[in-house]
């Protein structure tokens, strides 16, 4: 019997299908992407995922530049929709955001295979999908998260099940349409990227422990990693950062101040590694703030620090949280909402006070930014940094010209991401180099994720045979 090659595509397409599905059909409801239920959702994206096994990876790496295409197509749409959506940030700010994310997540290229040749022959070491990702998302930065964990998950091989923040869940499902749109009109799966039509505390619960979903990826607060951590699961979690910024007595004070502001200020401060507190050496801390002044940041003293601190804090029993209603918000709302009399468009409110006033120990997410001003002294300026972070590990910046300090400030904070004479975005490849995230796993370790990141390790053994040397 002569087999031709499409005999053979055909056995082993219907081998991996009968492996994948154990013999029988998937349940899979309509298929498609939108769902009613979790369950249905989680039905489609298995059966989109055993689907993109049957692809080449040549066919993923084209999927992949779909996506990006269509998403930078829109870039703009998406930007204003979740601007409106949340009145979090600002649309040119989401614009650079989205576009980061588009073209500096890592695709098909991030899956590096190793080889090992020797005496007893050849050890092939893969990265392989884990099948389908339970993902909670944002609503700080709900469009550029699915983008970029959309891309990074199926450059992997997976599919995605998503339950979005649901302050954000209309740009979220509008993101993930545009990205399936793409992805069928390029031949492949329908619903790679699926959720569901209301997302809630109830789906996502039931995204997190469902047994069809494997691997959990979970960009959110530190209550939902906690949930995600109970699970059992494989969990790649972004935790909380409160990122402090060390400026000492050798740093370029004009540059260090633009570069702050331009950091604390983008997109009203809700990224999570944006700068949160300053600590300066006090010999500079004046001038410093005076620079900031001159690159759009508005200083407030006295009452009006209590009256911004009425506004955007609740405090209860001595213990502050933020008002939510002020997450994201622009600083001049912030200002006139507090009462206080301010003169031009700043973006950005900057205040000195003292290292355990409440704009130090509260993650604000907003462009409010406390400076702290101390001694001349990097250990001490190191010690208050770890304070304010709250062993968080997240992020932290510094401006100097000190080789020493500078190395000496990032062993000490031992954060996933430190930026020297940067602003914060930097970190994330913005105006900086490296690949982008929005997903930065602290707790559970992966870092700056990427398409790696949701794979698992694979080892293929030949013995005595294919070494040539």
């Amino acid at each position: 019997m002569n087999l031709t090659e499409a005999d053979i595509r055909t056995i082993v397409e219907n081998t991996v299908k009968s492996v994948l599905t154990g013999g029988n059909a998937t349940k899979t409801g309509d298929g498609g992407w939108l769902c009613d239920t979790a369950e249905e959702a989680i039905a489609s994206a298995k059966a989109a995922q055993q689907e993109l096994m049957l692809l080449s990876l040549e066919k993923r790496g084209q999927l992949i530049d779909a996506m990006r295409k269509a998403a930078m197509e829109n870039v703009r749409y998406l930007s204003e929709l979740a601007n409106k959506e949340t009145g979090y940030g600002k649309v040119e700010d989401k614009v650079l955001k989205n576009k980061l994310a588009i073209e500096k997540t890592p695709g098909i290229e991030d899956l590096e295979a190793q080889a090992f040749t020797g005496d007893y022959g050849l050890t092939l070491v893969e990265r392989a999908p884990f099948g389908v990702v339970g993902a909670i998302t944002p609503s700080t930065n709900p469009t550029s998260t699915v983008i970029n964990n959309s891309i990074s998950i199926i450059a992997a091989g997976n599919a995605v099940v998503f339950n979005p923040h649901p302050a954000a869940k209309k740009a979220s499902s509008e993101a993930m349409r545009i990205l399936n749109e793409a992805i069928a009109a390029a031949g492949g799966p329908k619903a790679l990227i699926c959720t569901v039509k209301e997302p809630t505390l109830e789906s996502g619960k039931t995204i997190m422990e469902h047994r069809d979903i494997p691997l959990l990826a979970i960009t959110g607060g530190e209550a939902v990693v906690h949930v995600a951590m109970k699970t059992g699961k494989k969990v790649i979690a972004a935790g909380p950062g409160n990122p402090p910024v060390i400026v000492d007595d050798t740093a370029d004070i004009a540059k260090a101040a633009k570069d702050i502001v331009d950091g604390a200020s983008f997109d009203n401060n809700v990224l999570c590694i944006a700068e949160k507190e300053v600590i300066a050496f006090k010999t500079i801390a004046e001038p410093l703030m005076s620079e900031m002044q001159k690159h759009g940041a508005y200083r407030i003293y006295g009452d009006d620090i209590d009256k911004v601190i009425k506004t955007v804090l609740i405090n209860k029993d001595g213990r502050y949280s933020i008002n939510r209603n002020y997450v994201g918000r622009d600083a001049t709302v912030i200002l006139k909402d507090s009462g206080v009399a301010f003169s031009g468009n700043p973006r950005l409110v900057i205040a000195d006070v003292e290292e355990n006033h409440p704009f130090v120990t509260t993650e604000m997410l907003m462009p409010v930014l406390p400076i702290v001003k101390i001694e001349e002294d990097i250990e001490l300026a190191i010690r208050k940094a770890i304070k304010a972070e709250n062993n968080c590990h997240h992020t932290a910046m510094m401006h100097s010209q000190n080789v020493s300090n500078l190395s000496m400030a990032a062993r000490a904070l031992n954060t996933t991401i430190f930026v020297k004479n940067a602003p914060s975005y930097a970190g994330l490849g913005f105006n900086g180099e490296g690949f982008t995230t929005l997903t930065i796993a602290t707790p559970t370790g992966e870092g700056l994720t990427s398409a790696r990141s949701f794979t698992r390790i694979r080892r293929c053994v030949l013995y005595g045979n294919f070494r040539i040397v």
